[in-house]
């Protein structure tokens, strides 16, 4: 079981504009050869963590059945302080704080699978804090936003990153580090 962080991000490193809006990201050329891989990543995925603002992005921007057709009924555990909505037929639990414990209850979920820390930033890097990430595997856009959600946002040097994959889909580079 690992815990795992997959995103995109753009040239400049932010996962989301100023906006905290996604769209950038969908009119980039060949963005579906970007996403090729992303059935088979969830195969072996047993429980998403996500925080409150990717939540959000995705409850008003998908359609109707998007959810169940893209995360089927895996578990997940949305991290906010502040009341949302629930998305129909998504099987959701709201948590507020530390990850450690909600960590604990995602890897009993999971099983034998792996967890997926879908985004923000900041919650994938609470879960590096507690020393909870093992992998980050970025996405890298052609595009530049000058500004927005940054894709980690602490420091973490190259002592605890190991390089363990590259590779080119389409548009984007795709790289996959291992953290120690």
């Amino acid at each position: 079981m690992t815990t795992r962080y997959y995103t995109a991000t753009s040239l400049d490193g932010y996962i989301a504009d100023p906006d905290n809006s996604l769209d950038w990201l969908f009119a980039v050329a060949e963005a579906d050869d970007a996403t090729d891989d992303v059935g088979e990543f969830l195969r072996e995925v047993g429980a998403l963590g996500m925080g409150a603002t990717t939540y959000e992005w995705i409850a008003a921007n998908d359609p109707p059945g998007h959810w169940r057709e893209n995360y089927g009924d895996r578990p997940c555990w949305v991290f906010t302080h502040r009341e949302l909505p629930a998305i129909p037929d998504a099987n959701l639990r709201f948590v507020a704080g530390a990850v450690e414990p909600v960590h604990e209850r995602m890897v009993a979920a999971a099983g034998e699978r792996d967890i997926w820390i879908v985004g923000g930033g900041e919650l994938a890097g609470r879960f590096a804090d507690a020393g909870l990430l093992d992998e980050v595997i970025v996405g890298i856009t052609p595009v530049t936003l000058g500004g927005g959600a940054p894709l980690l946002p602490r420091r973490i040097l190259s002592d605890r990153m190991t390089l363990v994959e590259v590779a080119r889909m389409g548009q984007f580079a795709k790289l996959t580090y291992r953290l120690g």
